[in-house]
């Protein structure tokens, strides 16, 4: 089992390991909100660690900058006021090199830190830690993505990117699910987070759910029958965002003289119409399903299935609203924001998806976004 010294090391590695082929322009830029610009990433991973362990469990610890919790809180009330979320592209200050400074002094104490023995709980929070910074791993890959695919250039993030592609099965007809009582939730002493946990049974009528994920080609089908353009396969609300926000195709697909490209991390290319559907919202979801007189599964449906097919390459759009699971209980403090303060107004995802950080996806993970979110690697399994 590998010692929680040398997995901190290789999470955060990794983490700058992600944005080695960024120039330091990069790091600053924050197109949208909900896009943080890669030099916050760094420094929010590493103010948590200093917060949340540092700070009240390393005696003599001195913080490397008291106007750091300022900036690199994200959400976090119990720890005091922060920079608005939608302003952290201003802050051209610390800088990249202040930032990559900071990471290396927390690295230090932390080092040191984890010398000693350490307490159970302390050790819980570290986990966490560490599954916080995978989670901000693969904000990054999706952020980074969004800069440079909306740089009127389309700069490649890595020429020698890879993306992985889900197996094709041998026999692609529908999945039949008996119905029955079925367990949902986390089991065992491994990690998860708090939304995972309140195992329970539900009923599950029969259903059938597809081993594959939509390709590019079968969406493009949809968008060539017109079908943003028809109001009866959408919600009013995705309806209304179609037409306020003109959209007309997923995320990062261009029509140019009558050929649809696609940004990808190795620069604009023409889309490849066997790749896996990535970068819709569940507006979008919803009504392709909708239009192949189809639908979503649940997340239940989902995670009863999903032993059945392969997954892990797409978050993938379901439809059960974000609610806690029987007997769900916000932990006390700051550590119980994490998940609880969010369950409304948003999407249940399942699965995991190709940036997803090594040995990070579970079965019983529950992913959550907002119904217009298009950013992140994000596709459709079928139900019926």
């Amino acid at each position: 089992m590998i010692k929680l010294s040398d997995k901190y090391k290789e999470v955060r590695k990794r983490t700058e390991q992600i944005c080695a082929p960024l120039q330091t322009e990069d790091y600053v830029v924050q197109p949208i909100a909900d896009v943080s610009p890669p030099k916050w990433h760094l420094g929010h991973t590493s103010w948590f660690f200093e917060t949340f362990i540092l700070k009240p469990y390393f005696m003599g610890y001195q913080e490397f900058d008291d106007q750091y919790n300022f900036v690199f809180n994200s959400y976090y009330e119990t720890v005091g006021t922060r920079v608005i979320r939608t302003d952290r592209g201003n802050l051209s200050r610390p800088t990249v090199a202040d930032i990559y400074q900071y990471r290396e002094y927390v690295d230090e104490a932390m080092d040191k830190f984890l010398c000693g023995e350490i307490s159970d709980d302390v050790k819980e929070l570290m986990i966490l830690g560490l599954n916080h910074e995978e989670q901000h791993q693969e904000l990054l890959y999706a952020d980074i993505k969004y800069i440079l695919g909306h740089n009127p250039l389309f700069p490649a993030y890595s020429k020698d990117y890879i993306s992985p592609k889900p197996a094709e099965p041998a026999n692609t007809s529908f999945i039949k699910i008996e119905e029955g009582i079925y367990e949902i939730g986390h089991r065992g002493d491994g990690f998860c987070f708090d939304n995972e946990l309140g195992r329970h049974k539900v009923y599950l009528n029969a259903y059938e759910i597809s081993p594959v994920l939509v390709t590019n080609q079968e969406y493009l089908e949809f968008i060539n029958d017109g079908g943003y353009q028809n109001f009866r396969n959408w919600h009013a609300e995705g309806w209304d965002w179609v037409n306020k926000n003109h959209v007309l195709a997923p995320l990062y697909w261009h029509q140019i003289n009558g050929a649809w490209y696609n940004y990808t991390y190795n620069g604009l290319q023409l889309l490849n119409p066997k790749d896996t559907l990535t970068h819709v919202s569940y507006f979008e979801a919803y009504a392709y399903a909708a239009w192949k007189s189809l639908r979503l599964p649940t997340e239940f449906e989902w995670e009863a299935a999903a032993n059945k097919f392969d997954w892990g390459y797409r978050w993938e759009w379901t439809e059960s609203a974000y609610l806690p699971y029987p007997g769900f209980v916000k932990a006390p403090g700051a550590i119980g924001e994490y998940n609880g303060k969010f369950m409304v107004n948003q999407q249940v995802l399942r699965g995991a998806s190709e940036v997803t950080s090594p040995g990070h996806g579970r079965v019983t993970y529950r992913n959550f976004f907002q119904t217009n979110l298009q950013w992140q690697f994000t596709g459709i399994r079928l139900a019926k």
